[in-house]
Parts: C-alpha cells; sequence; structure tokens
C-alpha cells in the first residue's frame, strides 16, 4: 500500500489522480490533500477518500470547509503552512505536486526535505527553480518522476538507456487551437477560443499556455532540469495527432517514442505505480484508424512565447523565475478579459526586458524573483490600451 498525497487535488490532476486511486483501492491510500478556492468539490474529496490532513491555500476558507465537512475525522488547516504540513505528513510515501504557478514551490521543497518522493506535475517549480529543486532531490535521496505526458514520455523512453549515449529530446506540441489561425487573426481570439483544445482536457492556465505555446517552452526547461541535458539538445516538433507524446533520439540514429491515447491518466498511473504498470482505463490505441502522424517546426515569429523560454534558459539565473512571473500575470489579464491573446507575449518580453539576471541562491531568492516579476508585469499592464 502506498500512501499518497495530492497538493492541487481539485485541479484536471488531482482529479485524475483520484480516479486513479479509486480504481486500485488495494494500493493507494489517500493521506493529506490540499486545495484552492473550489471547496465545493474538495469538500467531496475529502467526504470520500477521508484524508487525516485537508488545507486550503487561504486561510479565510478554513471555516467555510469544516462546515462542509462537519462529521470528518479530518484536521483542516490553511495558508503556506497548511499547505506544508499536507506536503509533509508524516505517513505520506508520495506526494503528487499539482499546484498551478510559482504556489507549489515551497510544499514541494518541504516534501522533497521530509524525504517524500515526487510525482512531478507543476512544471513551474523547475522552470523557476530547477538548480535548487535538484540538489534537493540529490540530498534527500528520492525520486522525481515525471507526471507531465511529455517527459513521462521522454522519462519511459530513456528506460534502461544510458544518458551519455542520447543524442537528442524531441519534445512533441499539438500546436494548441491556433494552429491553423492566421497569425494576423490572433489579437481578436477570445478566452473560449483559447481554451478549446483540440485534444488535451487541461486547466485554464495550462490551456491557455498550450495555446500560446509557452507551455512547451516552460517544458523544454523542465525537460532541461529533469534529464541534464543541454537546451540545445531539446528540439520541439508540432504533431497534431497527439499520439507520439515525445521522442529521444540516440547516437546510434535509433529514436524511441512513447505513443498512447492523450489521457493524463497514463502518465499519472506510471508514476504512482513506477516500475509497474496498472490499469487506468485510458481508452487503446488502434493506430489502424489513424490517418497518419505529422510533424513540423513550430513557428516562433506567430508563437513567440516558446522563442522567449529559450532565451529565459540562455539567459539563466533569475530569468526563467521571472519570465514564469510574468507569464502567470499576462494569462491572468487575458482570462480576465484585461487584455488581448497577443499581448500576452508583449507583457513578457517587456518584463524580460527589464530584468537584470541574477544568481538564485535560496528558494526566498527565487521567491522574491517571482515577486519583481509580478509585479513589474502588473505595472506593464496598467501602462497598456487593451
Amino acid at each position: 500500500m502506498k500512501n499518497i498525497a495530492i497538493l492541487g487535488s481539485t485541479g484536471s490532476i488531482g482529479v485524475s489522480t483520484l480516479d486513479i486511486v479509486s480504481s486500485h483501492p488495494d494500493r493507494f491510500r489517500i493521506i493529506a490533500l490540499t486545495a484552492g478556492k473550489n471547496l465545493d468539490l474538495f469538500a467531496t474529496q475529502i467526504k470520500k477518500f477521508t484524508p487525516r490532513i485537508a488545507a486550503v491555500a487561504s486561510p479565510d476558507d478554513i471555516p467555510r470547509l469544516r462546515e462542509l465537512c462537519h462529521g470528518v475525522d479530518v484536521i483542516i488547516t490553511g495558508g503556506v503552512e497548511g499547505l506544508v504540513a499536507a506536503a509533509t505528513a508524516d505517513e505520506s510515501d508520495m506526494v503528487v505536486a499539482a499546484i498551478v504557478g510559482a504556489a507549489g514551490l515551497v510544499p514541494t521543497a518541504a516534501a522533497i526535505r521530509a524525504g517524500k518522493d515526487i510525482a512531478l506535475a507543476n512544471k513551474e517549480i523547475l522552470v523557476t527553480a530547477g538548480h535548487l529543486f535538484m540538489e534537493l532531490v540529490a540530498a534527500a535521496g528520492v525520486r522525481l518522476f515525471p507526471v507531465d505526458s511529455e517527459h513521462s514520455a521522454i522519462f519511459q523512453s530513456m528506460e534502461g538507456h544510458r544518458s551519455e549515449d542520447i543524442q537528442r529530446i524531441i519534445l512533441t506540441a499539438s500546436g494548441g487551437p491556433f494552429l491553423n489561425t492566421p497569425a494576423d487573426s490572433l489579437g481578436a481570439v477570445t478566452v473560449a477560443d483559447a481554451l478549446n483544445h483540440p485534444n488535451w482536457a487541461m486547466g485554464k492556465k495550462i490551456s491557455i499556455d498550450s495555446a500560446t505555446m509557452m507551455n512547451k517552452g516552460l517544458e523544454v526547461i523542465e525537460a532541461h532540469w529533469l534529464f541534464n541535458t543541454p537546451v540545445d539538445k531539446i528540439q520541439v516538433n508540432i504533431h497534431p495527432q497527439s499520439i507520439i507524446h515525445s521522442m529521444v533520439e540516440y547516437i546510434d540514429g535509433s529514436v524511441i517514442a512513447q505513443l498512447g491515447s492523450p489521457d493524463m491518466k497514463a502518465p499519472i498511473a506510471y508514476a504512482l505505480a513506477y516500475p509497474e504498470r496498472i490499469t487506468t482505463g485510458v481508452k487503446p490505441l488502434d493506430l489502424t484508424t489513424m490517418s497518419g502522424l505529422t510533424f513540423h517546426n513550430p513557428d516562433c515569429e506567430k508563437f513567440p512565447c516558446l522563442q522567449l523560454a529559450y532565451r529565459a534558459m540562455t539567459d539563466g539565473e533569475s530569468m526563467p523565475a521571472v519570465m514564469n512571473a510574468a507569464n502567470e500575470i499576462a494569462v491572468a489579464e487575458f482570462l480576465a478579459g484585461t487584455c488581448s491573446f497577443t499581448r500576452i507575449a508583449e507583457i513578457i518580453e517587456r518584463t524580460m526586458d527589464a530584468h537584470v539576471p541574477h544568481p538564485l541562491g535560496s528558494i526566498e531568492e527565487v521567491l522574491d524573483a517571482d515577486r519583481w516579476g509580478r509585479e513589474t508585469a502588473r505595472e506593464i499592464c496598467r501602462e497598456m490600451v487593451y
């Protein structure tokens, strides 16, 4: 029996993880759950899975959650201290880190220090503080299992092979909802348009990141840290069918790929049960029904966010944290209807242009860079005319 804590249980990754746990009650038990604002769903999860600890992001929501969970034997807490308590619960063996954005930094770092294996679904953790987190993982002697479908595919394609034999990593990208939209039409797209991903069912923030291709840029940085691979050996290919989730090319010319239906339950289950495989309910892949699998290079002029992520990694030091912070603000502004889709990249680039990269020696310094990036991006947003 593996004891699990989920940071971000009401998001799409958290919900899918709980579905897998429900299907395998003999293998997994929920010890701790955390959530943001969806208190009704969170209360339903608490009643069903009876964790020992449940934490909400805002302490102001604790009374309401206690009211919703009246009669349930659970410790209800909140705020950063509450998230850390859930992440470090004594009984847990693995923490699923699925809190969106930089908010997952502190509790995930605490979980690593407490000796918990991590199923990592929060790519921003490695984007903003990759060197610090990989040092923490090494010092604590824990395992870091990727949950992103692309990084899980890379992880699976590297199993049994020597890292020094890798020629390059090929991250696949669907191209999002605007793959075939003319560039001069992107300024008029709506939030509903951007959320309408052709292949994947995801949360709002990651859906917008997919539409701008920033998501793929973040994944390039994440892959660099996860697999200790230079950024210039990580390539992005547009693959609209989302069947090949990523590939690894070796020095002998061999390319090993992982294929599957676009469903996050498969990579989540692989992380939870590694090295075993378990049933997931994912639709079997029938290649005979497909007309073809296609690939082409991304259009970085049409989707400048991808190139901004490469730039952030080249600049290094604090720049990836600032870029990520600016992206979170820009995406929030777009979702709120206060900036256009094409302004997302502009806000990020202007924030990066205003920043002088400097070394980051602690999580606190990462959070300082994150705050600077957010404040600067907000100021840029105020200066803009929608």
